[in-house]
């Protein structure tokens, strides 16, 4: 399966994945993180439900503490 993360093509050996599960995957924390799934934006609770399929465009943005 391919999707597009922030721009860039990733490949992925699953053909289905959810938004969380692909959190995992990268080691990306949910609560620090806004997500863009094909232009709309999904809720924290919706993580876990939102299916990523073939060609699907993500954005990811995350938050950053510092001073």
């Amino acid at each position: 399966m391919n999707i597009y993360v922030n721009g860039r093509n990733i490949d992925l050996p699953d053909t289905e994945i959810t938004i969380s599960e692909l959190f995992d995957s990268y080691n990306i924390q949910k609560r620090t993180s806004v997500v863009e799934h094909n232009k709309e934006i999904v809720s924290r609770n919706d993580y876990k439900n939102t299916k990523v399929a073939n060609g699907d465009t993500l954005e990811i943005v995350h938050f950053v503490g510092g001073g």
